[in-house]
């Protein structure tokens, strides 16, 4: 057996002879082929030429025999270096959205968190007024503000003591008390006002006997509204009493809840 076997091949001669590893090359048996006679041998005259003399010697005949090639190609020797990485390839088209899957179990509790800075100290906001008159009052008019001479509190100025009125400084709820004395034989009719709006009376018929009058009430109020009292001339004279000493007749309010911003 012939053994064929190559220390290098050029990619060009590995393509040739890879199909002769697959394939293999077709074996030839030996044909035998008929001896012929050596030129000098004897033979009679009556025979024919296919006529051999038994009795003379035949000489040998060695056959041609063709060698049997096996091709042989060490695969290692074909196999090249790895190349390099070729370029990243266009993106494919996205696919179409698949199906919600099931919501999954709930997780493990998170582990506490850190404390936040303090904030800043709730605010608290406030109005309040709270004035009083020492002089009694006759009214003149249909309709008369009354006025006050006396401040017992009065926080950021909200209540004008020259116009008698109050002005709320933001939106709420606001509490009002009203208390006056009455004038002996004489009527007392007070309104306590919202703007022009009158809310709730004050009232008392003429008597012999003068008496402590109060009323009071809760208003909602924008920012800005005004609160305020006013006498009320009906058909019998109006009148409040006091004197230079004593305090008689006072007005007082202060917020009672803030209005949502």
């Amino acid at each position: 057996m012939v053994t064929m076997a190559t220390a290098s091949l050029t990619p060009s001669w590995a393509a040739l002879l890879i199909p002769l590893l697959v394939l293999g090359m077709p074996t030839e048996e030996p044909t035998p082929e008929t001896p012929s006679q050596a030129p000098g041998g004897c033979q009679r005259c009556c025979q024919g030429p296919d006529s051999q003399d038994s009795s003379g010697p035949s000489p040998s005949v060695v056959p041609y025999v063709l060698p049997e090639v096996r091709p042989y190609i060490n695969i290692t020797i074909l196999k090249g270096d790895k190349g390099d990485r070729g370029p990243l390839g266009m993106p494919g088209k996205m696919g179409k959205e698949g199906s919600r899957g099931d919501r999954g179990p709930q997780g493990p509790k998170g582990a506490k968190g850190q404390a936040g800075s303090p904030g800043e100290p709730c605010q608290a906001r406030y109005s309040a007024f709270s004035v009083g008159r020492k002089k009694a009052l006759h009214s003149s008019e249909d309709y008369q503000p009354l006025l006050f001479d006396t401040v017992f509190v009065n926080l950021d100025g909200r209540f004008d003591m020259f116009s008698g009125h109050f002005s709320a400084p933001i939106a709420g709820i606001y509490y009002f008390s009203l208390n006056v004395h009455t004038w002996n034989f004489k009527e007392t009719y007070l309104h306590l006002m919202r703007n022009e709006e009158p809310t709730v009376i004050l009232y008392a018929q003429p008597s012999d006997r003068s008496i402590m009058q109060s009323q009071s009430v809760l208003l909602e109020l924008a920012s800005g509204d005004k609160a305020w009292v006013r006498l009320y001339k009906h058909q019998r004279e109006n009148a409040i009493y006091s004197d230079d000493v004593d305090t008689y007749i006072t007005f007082s309010g202060h917020l009672i809840k803030p209005g949502d911003e």
